[in-house]
């Protein structure tokens, strides 16, 4: 029995690196990767495999923080027993300054926002909005570890939450990279402000937009529905509208509202009408309409 449960989490470690592998071309991974396998021989023997698995992990990340943009050393733990990932503003600290529930946790990396080849973003929803928490640390295998630890924590949570589901169903669930992210100028409810300068990042269904990249918090959030739902993508601006520096108009029309955005240029347009569109063109899941309603009937 032992055998078999050491061979599992041999066969977790090495899909839980391969298949992210897959899905990008970040440099770091691949490093990594390719050290486990070939260098450390991970995938050969199970006394040489990183505890991914472990169901706990302890360390300190260096975070940047919320309103000065400083990043200092803070003390991380995740816990699958309790189902979180935390973390302490002090080693001695008996409160988590956080806790983020491995229900809504996800985890990407993103060098070219943070300014290092390690630096991860971890977003969690806190009260139904989304929190973003930029992370790096000096040693890239340190940092591949807590992605994989998150991701391990992640898959284990959603076996027990989708009992039914294949493995292959479950893994494209356990972390995600944004659709798509950049900047768009916006105007207001009424569209007789000025257009504004954002920074937007489409995250499944969540159109969000950040006065900075590396906001803790967005300035609003758009839930983006299927057109089945009366959801639905203009290329341009009503009739009469016109914004201020750029002129390639988006409007999104949702049941309660339109929101306006423009693009740069011309490639930006299409690339985020295509973004939008393919969220748009999914019908939504149960869980979806849960969250729709609580757009709607947001303060």
């Amino acid at each position: 029995m032992l055998q078999i449960q050491s061979g599992l989490r041999t066969h977790w470690a090495y899909l839980c690196v391969k298949v992210v592998l897959v899905s990008t071309e970040i440099l770091l991974l691949r490093e990594q990767w390719i050290r486990a396998k070939y260098e450390r021989k991970e995938f050969i023997y199970v006394e040489k495999q990183e505890p991914y698995t472990a169901g706990y992990r302890e360390g300190f990340l260096w975070k940047r923080g919320r309103d000065n943009g400083q990043y200092l050393n803070r003390k991380f733990i995740l816990s699958e027993r309790e189902g979180v990932l935390k973390y302490f503003n002090k080693n001695d600290a008996r409160e988590p300054k956080a806790v983020m529930k491995f229900q809504s946790v996800n985890a990407c990396f993103q060098p070219a926002k943070i300014g290092t080849a390690h630096g991860l973003q971890i977003t969690y929803l806190k009260d139904n909005s989304t929190r973003n928490i930029f992370v790096y640390h000096e040693d890239g295998k340190e940092m591949v570890d807590w992605f994989n630890a998150i991701r391990a924590a992640r898959f284990h949570y959603l076996q027990v939450a989708f009992p039914i589901a294949s493995v292959s169903e479950l893994l494209p669930k356990l972390t995600r990279n944004f659709i798509k992210e950049g900047y768009m100028e916006k105007t207001g409810p009424k569209h007789t402000e000025g257009f504004k300068k954002r920074w937007f990042t489409m995250d499944d269904r969540r159109l969000m937009y950040f006065k900075d990249p590396m906001d803790a918090y967005a300035r609003g959030e758009v839930f983006v529905g299927s057109k089945d739902n009366n959801y639905s993508l203009v290329p341009h601006f009503p009739p009469g509208i016109q914004g201020n520096h750029w002129q390639f108009g988006i409007t999104i029309v949702t049941p309660d509202r339109m929101f306006l955005m423009a693009c740069e240029n011309e490639k930006e347009h299409r690339d985020w009408i295509n973004a939008i569109e393919n969220v748009m063109d999914r019908p939504m899941l149960p869980h979806e309409y849960a969250v729709e309603a609580y757009f709607k009937h947001k303060p």
